[in-house]
């Protein structure tokens, strides 16, 4: 299959654009990450989540330890095309490394961030 498609995007100079996972029976964003030429390659390939780890500066395939893969069901960029949202369902219910459905689960209350989604795993059970 030809790669064209990946240069259709504005890659900026780092190479790495945001990419935001929704789960596409809710519409719950579930998390943001990074995604390199190579790891957006490779989620289209496996139809599964691969992004960029910066911090660990290597390709990380969603829930490579903790076995909370993401299947991806489509993948769709901004009218832009420097940010690349992908639909997906989320294995096992839990995007989150603090085992949580969602990464965003604090919300600002009265000036303080409360977390108002529920643990659905330990994370020290997840990742042993």
């Amino acid at each position: 299959m030809s790669k064209a498609w990946l240069d259709k995007l504005n890659w900026p100079a780092d190479g790495l654009l945001p990419a935001i996972a929704q789960d596409a029976a809710s519409g719950d964003i579930l998390m943001v990450a990074w995604m390199n030429r190579a790891a957006l390659a490779k989620t289209a390939e496996l139809g599964e989540a691969v992004y960029w780890s910066r911090s660990r500066q290597k390709l990380w395939h969603k829930g490579e330890e903790s076995g909370h893969t993401q299947k991806v069901l489509e993948i769709r960029t901004d009218c832009d095309e420097d940010v690349i949202l992908l639909k997906v369902e989320q294995q096992g219910g839990i995007a989150c490394h603090t085992g949580r459905h969602s990464c965003f689960f604090q919300k600002l209350e009265n000036g303080e961030w409360r977390a108002v989604e529920p643990v659905l795993k330990d994370p020290k059970e997840i990742y042993k």
